[in-house]
This record gives structure tokens, C-alpha cells and sequence, in this order.
């Protein structure tokens, strides 16, 4: 008996699982690690580093006093940013964007991805997907641009078509009812092909022999596709959904700020182009660092809440 219960350890410990330490793994794969120093850099100088500035939304920033000589004020840039009667209107605005581009932009990827992926004709696939990626390289400044000449009064060739055929023009540009549909149509002819790219590839990973099985019991093409393909899709779809609702206060200052004007700034201003107007062109740099960490902090909550509901649903969420 004792020997066996020397041998049973014996190999116990031969079996055992060898743990390198951290030093003997970083001197292994050195090269492996080598080539995340940039992106670990990238993160480092840009996103990190420059947290040191959210000090400012605490203090009452005088350039000419410096950083660390600038009285301390507190929360006071925050009790004056929240009873701003400006406050609600942005709160407003941006909340109604970020729902529109929840329910009209965000499906848009996923039904694209879809119909691409009905698609038995190889070279038409390549081609649409082509066409459709194109949208996502051109500047903002050239979409604003191209929204502005197809659609002016003063010219512009959807105008002229409603002229002549209803002898009215649509002054679109200017109207705040129109500046959200704007944004979304936008967005979503500009952003829907590239986001595409993430959906197929999960979709690439569906075993086919899934679908001839299908084929085999009778289960016709809506019947794979709701079975089968958005089956495939959902731990993906909740992962983006998690990451979008970070973004919920977070609209984008380039777009906004493109096709903002003084006669539709009740429906267009939003935080972002609220922190421009009163950080870089009136100077109160405290104050728009107030606006901005609570946009962080509200986007964090946000992003923790979703993960924890997405758990909740049996999801695996981000971590």
C-alpha cells in the first residue's frame, strides 16, 4: 500500500500543471508582447494620461494663475451646469438622438449583414459590399457638404423636384424638425456598411452543416434565419449593444456641429457642440470639463448597468 501511495504521488506531481512566472513568460514571447506597445502607448497618451485635466472641473481655471494655483471651487461647476436652463434642452436633444440612432441606426448593420449574407452570387456579394463600405472614407465635411447642395432652397435638386411637382419647397436645412432625420440618414448611409463587417464575420463562423440539417427537416429561409443566424448573432449584438449605451451621451461633435445653425439650435444642441461653445469659444475651461466628466461618468454607469442587465439575461456580457 505504501508504495503504491508513492507511486499515486509521484505521479501526481509529473502530471502536474507547470506554471512559468510572469519574468519567464515576458522572456518567452518577448516579441508577442513587443507588439502591443503600441496600442498599450496609444492608450497611455491619449486616454490616460489625460484624465490628469477632469482636476479642472474642480477648480476655477485661470490661465494666466496656472493649473495648481487655480482656486479650488468643488462641485461648483456642477451646480451651476445642472441649474442652467439650458440643461434640460441638452439633456433633451441628446437623449432623443442617441434613442433615434438606437432604434433607426444600430438594426441597420444587422439587417444589411443579413440580406449580404442571403447573397449566393459571389461576385454581386464583393460588389455590394464594396459600394456600401465606400460611404464609411468620406470626411463628414463632405456629407454635410453634399446634404447642403442636394437639399438648399436655393438650388438644390430635391427642392426644385417638390417645386415642380408640388409647387412648394421644404426649407430642410433650417427647420428643427428635420435636423434629426437628417442626422439619422446621415449616419446610417455613411456608418451601415462598415458596421456590417463585425456581423459577417460572426456569421462566416455558423457551421453550414447547421443549415442542411435545417434543410433536411423542412425549415425554409425565414425559418434558418431566425433559428440559425440570429442565433449566432446575439452574443454579438449585445456586446455592441453594451458598448453603444456608453456612447448614449455621446452623439458626435463633427456632425452636429456641421449641420447646426442658429434656426434649429432648439432640436440640435447637444452636449458636445455645448462643450466647443463654452470650452474653446468663450474660454470657461472649467466649465466645459464639468459638462464633459459628466458625460464619462453617466456613460460608465450606463455602460456597467447594461453589462449587469445583459448577465442578468443569461448573456456573457463583457466580463
Amino acid at each position: 500500500m505504501k508504495h503504491n501511495a508513492v507511486t499515486t504521488s509521484a505521479a501526481a506531481q509529473r502530471t502536474s500543471v507547470y506554471r512559468p512566472s510572469i519574468m519567464s513568460r515576458l522572456k518567452r514571447d518577448k516579441w508577442m508582447y513587443a507588439l502591443l506597445l503600441p496600442g498599450l502607448i496609444y492608450f497611455l497618451v491619449f486616454k490616460y494620461v489625460p484624465m490628469w485635466g477632469v482636476l479642472l472641473a474642480f477648480k476655477n481655471y485661470q490661465p494666466f494663475l496656472g493649473f495648481w494655483k487655480s482656486e479650488w471651487v468643488g462641485f461648483e461647476h456642477f451646480r451651476l451646469f445642472f441649474t442652467n436652463p439650458d440643461f434640460f434642452m441638452l439633456l433633451r436633444n441628446t437623449l432623443v438622438l442617441s434613442f433615434y440612432n438606437l432604434i433607426f441606426f444600430f438594426p441597420a448593420p444587422i439587417i444589411a449583414a443579413l440580406m449580404l449574407n442571403e447573397v449566393r452570387i459571389a461576385l454581386y456579394k464583393r460588389a455590394v459590399q464594396t459600394l456600401i463600405y465606400v460611404p464609411h472614407f468620406i470626411s463628414m465635411v463632405i456629407v454635410a457638404s453634399l446634404t447642403y447642395v442636394f437639399l438648399t432652397t436655393e438650388g438644390g435638386p430635391v427642392n426644385e423636384w417638390l417645386s415642380a411637382h408640388t409647387g412648394k419647397t421644404v426649407d430642410f436645412l433650417t427647420s428643427p424638425d428635420w435636423f434629426r432625420p437628417l442626422i439619422i440618414i446621415q449616419t446610417i448611409w455613411k456608418e451601415c456598411g462598415w458596421g456590417t463587417i463585425i456581423f459577417l464575420a460572426a456569421l462566416a463562423a455558423v457551421d453550414v452543416e447547421q443549415y442542411e440539417a435545417a434543410i433536411v427537416d423542412g425549415a425554409n429561409r425565414l425559418r434558418q434565419l431566425w433559428h440559425i443566424t440570429l442565433p449566432a448573432l446575439r452574443s454579438t449584438i449585445v456586446i455592441l449593444l453594451i458598448l453603444r449605451m456608453g456612447h448614449v451621451l455621446d452623439n458626435g461633435f463633427e456632425q452636429i456641429y456641421l449641420m447646426l445653425n442658429p434656426l434649429n439650435r432648439e432640436n440640435a444642441e447637444v452636449f458636445d457642440t455645448y462643450v466647443y461653445m463654452m470650452g474653446i469659444t468663450q474660454g470657461a475651461f472649467s466649465y466645459s470639463t464639468a459638462v464633459g466628466l459628466f458625460k464619462s461618468v453617466v456613460g460608465v454607469i450606463l455602460v456597467l448597468g447594461t453589462n449587469w442587465l445583459a448577465k442578468r439575461f443569461g448573456q456573457s456580457g463583457l466580463y
